[in-house]
């Protein structure tokens, strides 16, 4: 199917509008930090780019729009990458400096070459840029809290894409230029506009679907909505909350947090065989232990019906484990009297943030993983877990 440059630039223009306009609404029911600006800010960049190419489209005359829409362009890929450091805490100050000098860079190589630049002026200036925050984007996206999240890792891949595409245009149009086979077929405006499309689609589900995630968790922040039950253990949501606080703290101060899981997976075992008084004594008795003998400083959650989350901040990894092993002590002693002879299989596990990183739903999974293990196994009582 052949498609003209027209149509090409309207479906493109239909697609990043809308994409732009979904994540923008959602932005301002959001009430997003700076990551979510930043990423707002790229996809009124986007819009700019595909209407000032469809200008230049419908008139090629507008010569000036090409030099606008390449500066958008570099702009857009520049804060997509703005946006991912943000979200992954780094500073933004050097890399703001670094896109603006490349969107002026790209703005600037169209205006010098003037009305008889042809549609590819500054054309490889252009390209660099894009390739060159593409390939940064697709990095953002492969570490820190970005890269703990498997979310992103879909845009880091199209990002990727993005970069391989353009650095092989590069190559195309100084080596043999754009009136070659190779450039027309392979390197041209309908098959960049493919790609601009399904960048569009992924950027705006996976940063909608991550700003989301993050708002689920620190939208409550708030002391007044957090809650205790009677015997001081948190709600699963208000566990949550407190447990991002904490790693975002830790994160920017290089300090090491860890959660604690400890199950009684046998306890409807328990229910069967003594009946369901004896269990719910021994439920109560396990969420009372472990709150008394876990560390002042830390915060005891509810973990399904049958565990318990520990957040804590040991100084080291030997730390955490003394601390576990002093609860699981606790727990021991504590729960052989509570039904008869039955001591049940409490399975004790840890995940810190040095091995697994400091976002707090791979923490609080890493740390259930780690528990079932040392539950299943007759080596040892606590498993710290490993990264992945």
């Amino acid at each position: 199917m052949n498609l003209d440059l027209y149509t090409v630039s309207a479906l493109t223009t239909l697609v990043v509008s809308v994409a732009s306009i979904v994540f923008l609404v959602g932005m301002l029911i959001r009430k997003d930090d700076v990551p979510g600006r930043v990423w707002g800010l790229a996809f009124l960049l986007g819009l700019m780019t595909v209407i000032s190419y469809l200008v230049w489209a419908t008139t090629p005359d507008s010569w000036w729009a090409v030099a606008v829409g390449n500066a958008a362009f570099v702009s857009n890929l520049g804060c997509m990458w703005l946006g991912c450091r943000a979200f992954n805490r780094r500073p933004l100050t050097p890399s703001i400096v670094l896109v603006s000098f490349a969107a002026l860079a790209a703005f600037a190589a169209v205006i010098i070459a003037g009305p008889d630049g042809g549609d590819w002026a500054g054309a490889p200036v252009f390209f660099s840029g894009i390739l060159i925050f593409a390939a940064l984007g697709a990095v953002e996206c492969a570490r820190g809290e970005m890269g703990e999240n498997r979310i992103s890792w879909g845009l880091g891949v199209v990002l990727g894409i993005v970069a391989v595409f353009f650095a092989a245009r590069t190559v195309v149009i100084l080596v043999w230029g754009v009136d070659s086979e190779a450039f027309i077929l392979y390197f041209d405006t309908v098959p960049a506009s493919m790609l601009t499309i399904t960048l569009s689609i992924v950027a705006v589900v996976v940063t909608s679907v991550l700003l989301s995630s993050r708002t689920r968790l620190t939208g409550s922040v708030d002391p007044g909505k957090l809650s205790l039950s009677d015997d001081d253990v948190l709600p699963e949501v208000s566990f949550a909350h407190v447990l991002l606080d904490m790693t975002g703290r830790a994160r920017r101060r290089s300090e090491l947090v860890g959660v604690v899981s400890l199950r009684i997976d046998d306890l409807p075992a328990i229910a069967t065989a003594f009946g369901g008084e004896a269990a719910a004594s021994v439920g109560a008795a396990f969420r009372e232990v472990v709150r008394r003998f876990a560390p002042t400083t830390s915060f005891v959650g509810q973990d399904g019906p049958t565990g318990l989350l520990v957040g804590i901040q040991p100084e080291t990894a030997a730390d955490a484990r003394r601390l576990a092993t002093r609860i699981r002590r606790g727990l021991f002693d504590e729960l052989s009297g509570v039904v008869g002879v039955v001591i049940p299989v409490v399975g004790v596990g840890i995940a810190l943030s040095e091995a697994t990183g400091y976002e707090p739903a791979v923490l609080m999974r890493a740390a259930r993983d780690a528990a079932k293990e040392a539950a299943r196994s007759t080596e040892t009582n606590v498993v710290i877990a490993s990264g992945t």
